[in-house]
This record gives structure tokens, C-alpha cells and sequence, in this order.
């Protein structure tokens, strides 16, 4: 441990090497969307190779980013942050190298791992290498940056798509670890908890990670209604079981199944998987939809996106503070609520669609959604467990969140009737949508009649600067567990 000053100039290398690594793969995972269209021309790719393009990263980053912040805690949390950096930047030089949709979905998986690795290392470091009296602060600045670079991410994608090429979007990312990796090395103290034990629960991961991909692969190619998509389909569903019986009787579990003995933490992580199946669906298909059927490049479909995580980063801390004074129930209801309306003002988007009337008012309430309900949302898990096991009820809502997300971009395509040449129609993907948004903005409305139904406990007083600041729109910001100021025994960094 070390006791860092922000105003040093080791603490500004610190808070810049966990900016960049977090900003790598949080950046990565909004401007693909908008590349998507240009990826399917060029590599000749169907519909399910662009499903592909996005849950590849998502199903391994979903599966090992609880691992990932243990073998932290066990081997150092530098080491495992650099590692992951340097893998992330590999994968990503192979993504933009890809001759074929079939290498480029098999280095997007290796990415995700990638991202495992550094994702939970960038906020442990914070917590870990800076004096008491500054982390709150480093901490609100790391969060605040994270959400500025996801601000501008779709609208970078959306530059480098229609510039350089979409093979940018990915190699990019090779610039910005050459930076990252060489400060952390010289200027992050090393940092570890030398009191962890237990076995790494590789068999947990291994069948978390199988149950989804067999599930996500089942969704995706339902659509050919062949007898080894109902065994894959059925295979998947024996994994989870499988993963549930390994976890009930692991000494050291990746995910203890009695902290669902909490009602409230059960209800709270039902919500969160409500809302992010639906932000995901949203996120995937009004990319393809701005540029597929309303004729936008992807520079203006990436600007257009501007609007909802610039309100979150602007408004996010307000909305929490409102969230504890008067509880979340009201916010957690609220906010799906406007995020379903949103998602019906987007049926106005069609041909020729005005940005000013039709496509700006969807994501300014999308926005005012997301801005009242994400800062509750994660305040109310952390409050939902006991103090000392925060950490771990973040991990787990940042993993179901991303699982949701998986799921959804695979199931919503199907559900709509989108066939496997639909995104090269405007006519035939512009049915689609129409036919996808009402879904999401139903699963959305079950998210608000649970949250109304369930969440009971007052938020908390929470002085976590990463739940208020938070400007990310794939998932719920990563709690490390902290103690009288310092990373506890047993913890797991990033979960």
C-alpha cells in the first residue's frame, strides 16, 4: 500500500495510467456499434456476425471479470492491470488486422479477456496507491474522465469509421497502451493482499463463461431452427446448472450464492438485469438504425448519440444525492419509466428522420432515464450487503449487468424477425426496429414494476464518487471493498 498525494507528480502518472487503461476498454465498448454497418460491408458479414462482433467482448469480459479482480488481489494488482493492458492492446491489433468476420469475433473474445484483466485492476489502484485524505477525490476524477471518454466515444468511432476506416476503431488502442503500460510500470506502486487463500474458482468461471456462450450462441442462430441449436440451447441451460451446484459447494466461491439470501440485493440485481438487457438492445440497434434506414454517416450517427451520456456525466452526481434523501424506490421506477418512453419516441425515427425533431427529444428523456435511475441503482446494491461484502455485490451487478447486455443483443434481433441480411435493407431493418423497440421498452417497464414492487431500503450515504459521477452506459461502475480507508483482507479488487 502507499500513501500517494494527488498533487505529486506520481499521483497525476497514477490517475492518468488508470484513466487510460479504463478508457480503453469502456471507449471499446460504445464505438463499435457505430462501426458496425462499415464492418458488415467490408468483411461481407450477415446479421449474426455483427451480433457476434459485439457479444464476443461481452461474453468473455461477463465471464472472467470477477477472476480478474482476484488474481489481483493474489499476484498484484499492477502486474494483472499491465498484463491486461498490454493483451487488450494485442487483441486489439489483431481485431484491426482481421481479414474475415471469423478471426475479428475471435480476437474480440480475446479482448474481452483482455479487458477482465485491467478493468478491475483501474479503480483498485486508486484505492490502494493514494493517501486517505485524496482517494475520494482521485476517485471522482477517475470516474469523471471515464465518463467524458464515454461521452465522446461514439462520436471518435463514428470520426475513425468514416476517416481512416473502421480498422481504427480498434487499433487505436495500440497508441494508448504503449502510454499506459510504461507509466504504470515506472510510477504505480505495486500493491496486493497478502492474506488472501483459497483456490481460484477457474471451474466456476470456466462454466459461467460456457452457460452464456452456449445460450448467446443458441439465440443467435435460432433463426436456422436446426437440431444442434436446441442441443446447444439445452446445454447451455445444463452448464448454468452446473455452474449454480459448483458455486453452492466451492469453498471459495467466484460468486456465493448466500449473498442472494438478501431480498433486497436479489430484487435490486433483477432490475439491473431489466435495464441493461434493454440499454444494450437500444444502444445495438439505434447505431444500425441511424445509419441503415435514417441515411446517416457514422460520424453523424455517433455525434447523434452525444446527448444521453453527456447528461449522465453532467447530472448523474444531482440524481444520486436526490436518491438519498428521499430513497431510491422513486428513482428506480421513474427512471425505466423514462427510458421506456424514450425508446417509443424512437418509432418517430424512420427515413429522412429530423435529428431536431425526432431523433433529439428520444435521447434527451433517454438521457433524463438513465441520469435518474444508474447513480440509485448502484448505491442500492452496495447498501443492500453488508459493508464488507460491497466489493463483491458490485462485482456481481457489473457482471449481470454486462450478461444482460450479451443476452439481449442476442436475443432482440431474433424476437424482432430481423433476418440475416436485414441490416443491408433499410425497408426490412426499419420493420425490425419498429417491432424491437416496443420490446425493450416492456422489459424496461417490468424493471419499474419490480423496483416499485421491491426496493424498500433508504439508500445509504453514499460517498462513493464513482457511483455518483458515473457517465458509462454498458454497465454499473466497479466498487473495490474499502476498509478504515484501505483495501481490506480477502477483498477483490474491482468487484
Amino acid at each position: 500500500m502507499s500513501d500517494v498525494r494527488l498533487a505529486s507528480p506520481q499521483g497525476k502518472w497514477i490517475l492518468l495510467t488508470t484513466v487510460l487503461g479504463s478508457s480503453m476498454a469502456m471507449v471499446d465498448s460504445t464505438v463499435v456499434n457505430v462501426a458496425l454497418p462499415r464492418i458488415g460491408r467490408d468483411l461481407d458479414a450477415d446479421l449474426a456476425a455483427l451480433q457476434w462482433t459485439v457479444n464476443a467482448y461481452m461474453l468473455t469480459l461477463a465471464g472472467l471479470i470477477l477472476l480478474g479482480g482476484s488474481l489481483g488481489d493474489r499476484y498484484g494488482r499492477r502486474r494483472i492491470f499491465v498484463l491486461g493492458v498490454v493483451w487488450f492492446a494485442a487483441a486489439s491489433l489483431l481485431c484491426g488486422l482481421a481479414p474475415n468476420a471469423g478471426i475479428l469475433v475471435a480476437a474480440r473474445a480475446l479482448q474481452g479477456v483482455g479487458g477482465a484483466l485491467l478493468t478491475p485492476g483501474s479503480l483498485a489502484l486508486i484505492q490502494a496507491s493514494f493517501h486517505p485524505d485524496d482517494r475520494a477525490k482521485a476517485v471522482g476524477l477517475w470516474s469523471g474522465f471515464g465518463g467524458v471518454g464515454a461521452a465522446v466515444g461514439p462520436f471518435l468511432g463514428g470520426w475513425l469509421v468514416d476517416g481512416p476506416g473502421w480498422r481504427w476503431v480498434f487499433l487505436i488502442n495500440v497508441p494508448m497502451a504503449l502510454v499506459c503500460a510504461p507509466i504504470a510500470v515506472r510510477h504505480v506502486p505495486e500493491s496486493s493482499d497478502g492474506r488472501t487463500h483459497g483456490r481460484f474458482d477457474v471451474l466456476g468461471a470456466a462454466l459461467g463463461a460456457i452457460a452464456l456462450a452456449l445460450v448467446t450462441y443458441a439465440l443467435i442462430e435460432a433463426r436456422n431452427g436446426s437440431l444442434v441449436v436446441a442441443l446447444t440451447a439445452v446445454a447451455g441451460v445444463v452448464a448454468g446448472i452446473a455452474f449454480v451446484y459448483v458455486e453452492k459447494r466451492r469453498p471459495d466461491p467466484m460468486m456465493p450464492p448466500d449473498i442472494f439470501a438478501s431480498r433486497q440485493f436479489t430484487a435490486v440485481n433483477l432490475v439491473t438485469l431489466c435495464v441493461y438487457a434493454a440499454f444494450s438492445g437500444f444502444f445495438f440497434l439505434t447505431a444500425l438504425q441511424l445509419q441503415v434506414v435514417a441515411g446517416y454517416s457514422a460520424l453523424q450517427a455517433g455525434t447523434a448519440l452525444l446527448p444521453t451520456t453527456a447528461l449522465m456525466l453532467l447530472f448523474s452526481a444531482r440524481s444520486g444525492e436526490l436518491a438519498q434523501r428521499i430513497g431510491p424506490r422513486i428513482p428506480l421506477t421513474v427512471g425505466p419509466l423514462l427510458c421506456a418512453a424514450a425508446m417509443l419516441l424512437m418509432l418517430r425515427v424512420g427515413p429522412d428522420a429530423s435529428y431536431l425533431a425526432d431523433v433529439l427529444p428520444a435521447l434527451l428523456v433517454m438521457g433524463a432515464g438513465m441520469v435518474t435511475l444508474v447513480a440509485p441503482l448502484t448505491a442500492t446494491v452496495l447498501a443492500s450487503v453488508d459493508t464488507a461484502r460491497a466489493g463483491l455485490a458490485s462485482g456481481i451487478n457489473n457482471a449481470a449487468a454486462r450478461a444482460a447486455g450479451l443476452l439481449a443483443v442476442a436475443a432482440l434481433p431474433l424476437l424482432a424477425g430481423m433476418g440475416p441480411e436485414a441490416y443491408r435493407s433499410a425497408h426490412a431493418f426499419d420493420n425490425a426496429f419498429r417491432r424491437a423497440m416496443p420490446l425493450c421498452a416492456g422489459v424496461l417497464v417490468v424493471g419499474a414494476i419490480l423496483a416499485y414492487a421491491t426496493v424498500r431500503r433508504p439508500a445509504p450515504d453514499c460517498r462513493r464518487p464513482e457511483c455518483l459521477t458515473h457517465g458509462w452506459v454498458t454497465a454499473p461502475p466497479l466498487e473495490p471493498r474499502v476498509g478504515k480507508g484501505r483495501l481490506e483482507a480477502g477483498e477483490q479488487p474491482g468487484e
